[in-house]
């Protein structure tokens, strides 16, 4: 009997894995420390030069090239030689002791919750605004050169911020684009036994379910929450559709949870940090109900070794 089909999405999961040389392309293009490190860009530029110049997503290259494309570069000893080396490059970074080892070995702070409503990492992952979101960005991207153990967590938008375009009149004129989780370098964050990690919350006469999702920033990961999960109804879907929109009480709803959320995301995921910091639009008391969960777990710190 034959062996039935693995059912998988047809738009995501589409990949020429058996491509030899497509699984180190796809690590690269998953790893943020690559968006800022330019490194990398001859190697999407060679790919598709067009569409690395509007995007500057190496996950959206990666999956529209064709595979003739894709055969041709990795068929190329110069192409695969540069892609070796950067990914040598990736495993002795994660490999090496960084500053923070070096001259802090027995330092007892061994993870760092970092809360904020927004990261600049890169245009690839327009979850931000401006300034609260670059300061935040800079210090994940200065915490994985430094290999400070931080964990950022924060949430994931369905359009973000508007683009700002004036018109004939000069008006300006709002623009929501829709960030695809397909097409933005992030992995929905699988527990131990491989299902994606869900949280619900309680809210004042009904919950919200909200799905976890990971990004690689370099030596430090990033987790992100967002609410269009299909056990929730429409309305719920968009509370985390846009930030700093769709009025006060969303605004409200998306600072409390995100951070209540995120300390429970930090406790599913097996995580305990020792030490917390929340930017701006997110006080940090919202998220003790979550953090309280995780001193609870063996092992975990008590609150008084949280400062």
């Amino acid at each position: 009997m034959d062996k039935p089909a693995r059912v998988t999405s047809p738009i995501y999961t589409f990949f020429p894995t058996e491509i030899e040389g497509f699984d180190s392309l796809a690590e690269l293009a998953l790893d943020m420390h690559w968006y800022w490190n330019h490194a990398a860009d001859e190697v999407w530029k060679r790919l598709d030069p067009v569409l690395w110049g509007l995007t500057y997503n190496p996950w959206i290259v990666l999956q529209t090239v064709s595979q003739d494309q894709l055969h041709r570069a990795l068929d190329d000893p110069a192409f695969r030689s540069k892609v070796d080396d950067l990914l040598q490059v990736n495993h002795h970074a994660a490999e090496s002791p960084a500053w923070f080892q070096q001259d802090h070995p027995q330092a007892p702070l061994t993870s760092v919750a970092y809360f904020c409503m927004e990261f600049m990492l890169s245009e690839a992952l327009p979850i931000y605004s401006g300034g609260l979101g670059n300061v935040a960005g800079d210090q994940l991207k200065t915490a994985s050169d430094l290999g400070v153990p931080v964990v950022g967590v924060g949430l994931l938008y369905q359009q973000g911020y508007f683009r700002q375009v004036i018109d004939k009149d000069g008006a300006q004129q709002a623009l929501f684009p829709y960030n695809d989780p397909g097409q933005l370098p992030i992995t929905p964050l699988r527990t131990p036994n491989g299902e994606w990690l869900r949280l619900e919350i309680n809210l004042p006469g009904y919950s919200v379910w909200l799905r976890a999702w990971q990004v690689q920033v370099g030596r430090v990961k990033l987790y992100l929450l967002d609410s269009n999960d299909p056990a929730n109804v429409p309305a719920r879907r968009g509370i985390t559709s846009e930030l700093y929109g769709a009025g006060l009480s969303y605004g409200s709803i998306r600072s409390w949870s995100s951070g209540l959320v995120d300390g429970a995301c930090l406790t599913r995921s097996a995580l305990s940090p020792k030490s917390a910091i929340s930017m701006k639009g997110m006080p940090l008391w919202r998220c003790w109900n979550g953090l309280e969960r995780s001193w609870k777990r063996p092992g975990s710190p008590s609150r008084s070794q949280w400062r």
